[in-house]
């Protein structure tokens, strides 16, 4: 087969600021999923992006291009409409695992397909599978049987889905190309348009703990994708949000679990029953779904009850006793006054540490291990009072763990807390 296009010329033409024609950019990525097109190359290529851009036309066919590399997923035979959120990842993130079931106890079909952590920030598969028996690898069809039994499922995306996308992002990885909006905006939004979803409501996090600690980054991420899923047809939301600050009070697999299931019970700290509820609702209106307040379904134990046919439905065990870490340490507040910050980026470095996550794809984490915060930014607090707990099956974690926790945190007698609002922006499209 000739091939139509060199990948020098278009290595060339982004690396002089030109714009790629559509052509070339389903070519490049096509021979790049079929191995004609060098790693080297679609990292030179990845390099030249992150430093001249492109424009929308550019990034929506870049997307379209990724998708056409696999499958689309079709969720006609469900009787309820579809909605999806994306986060883009923080500390101590557990949102996906009380949203799914409550936006299906309000009336809605939620596919969400998840990924597992890597660095920093928690995946949701690594969460969920700290519940006894629970699986992530589903096929397409039983997939749809969860949905249609449950209203929701959570699990791993197959490999036929955008499977471009797997390869580019393993090579952005190691190539310092990572933080390229047009790469990370269609990374995101080519599964999310393959999975099918007819709604999909994006949560872009922002703060130190934050992939876009910048919120003018994040807001420019937030509304690139917008664009990406209304060109794709999809009825499209996006909140940028709070992650100076870890979200609840625990950061850790087994540990964010049992926070998610207090949150359906009923309970849960306030900010992620406040996020859950408002994305829910985002959610709800954006499919166009007719059903009750995801407040009323927190409260009357529906959502509950969804969540334990999900988890059921996916071999897992609701009632069994989570995983606790063999080994623990409490870290006590030096001095009395108010918390004014604390870093979720040196929290979330810490439960990585500890062994709440992985440094590169394969290896296992610790079910068990993370951080509980007793207290947080705005509390006062008691010198010698417990501030933080570390969980970690190997005690000689504790030592690199508290090291980087050094500075995480500011109590000041008569402090004022300084930090972001939990909803920054909020982009309808």
């Amino acid at each position: 087969m000739i091939e139509p296009f060199a990948a020098v010329e278009v290595i060339a033409a982004k690396r002089d600021k030109h714009e790629l024609t559509d052509p070339q950019i389903d070519w490049v990525i096509d021979a790049y999923t079929r191995g004609v097109v060098a790693d080297e190359q679609m990292s030179a290529l990845a390099m030249a992006i992150l430093l001249n851009g492109m424009n929308s036309r550019e990034i929506s066919r870049w997307t379209t291009a990724m998708i056409n590399t696999g499958e689309r997923m079709n969720w006609s035979a469900l009787d309820r409409k579809t909605a999806d959120k994306h986060s883009t990842g923080g500390v101590g993130d557990k949102i996906t695992l009380p949203l799914a079931p409550l936006v299906a106890a309000c009336g809605g079909a939620v596919p969400q397909l998840s990924g597992r952590g890597l660095g920093h920030t928690g995946g949701t598969l690594d969460k969920m599978e700290s519940i006894p028996g629970w699986r992530a690898s589903l096929s397409n069809e039983e997939m749809l049987q969860v949905l249609k039994d449950t209203g929701a499922v959570i699990c791993a995306a197959g490999a036929g889905l955008a499977p471009a996308d797997k390869k580019l992002y393993a090579l952005r990885d190691v190539t310092a190309t990572v933080e390229a909006i047009p790469l990370i905006a269609s990374s995101i939004m080519s599964k999310k348009i393959a999975e099918g979803t007819s709604a999909l409501v994006l949560d872009v996090k922002t703060g130190s703990g934050a992939f876009m600690s910048d919120p003018k980054k994040a807001s420019e991420l937030a509304r690139t994708m917008v664009q990406l899923g209304v060109d794709a047809g999809l009825k499209m939301r996006a909140l940028v949000t709070a992650m100076d600050v870890p979200l609840g009070l625990t950061a850790g697999n087994a540990l964010e679990v049992r926070e998610s299931v207090e949150v359906l019970a009923g309970g849960g700290p306030a900010d992620v029953v406040e996020l859950t509820i408002l994305l829910a609702r985002e959610m709800i209106d954006a499919a166009g779904i007719i059903g009750k307040d995801p407040a009323d379904a927190l409260k009357d134990g529906s959502a509950m009850d969804h969540w334990r046919r999900m988890v059921a439905a996916q071999g897992g065990d609701p009632d069994a006793a989570l995983p606790v870490a063999r080994e623990q340490h409490i870290v006590k507040a030096t001095n009395s006054g108010i918390i004014t910050t604390m870093d979720a980026m040196k929290v979330g470095v810490s439960a990585w540490r500890l062994g709440a996550g992985r440094s590169k794809q394969g290896e296992k984490v610790q079910a068990g291990a993370g951080i509980e915060m007793h207290a947080k930014p705005g509390d006062y607090i008691e010198a010698g009072a417990p501030l933080f707990t570390l969980h970690t099956d190997e005690a000689p974690r504790f030592e690199r763990a508290l090291e980087i926790l050094e500075g995480a945190v500011s109590i000041v007698e008569n402090g004022t807390v300084n930090r972001l609002p939990l909803i920054l922006e909020r982009i309808e499209g």
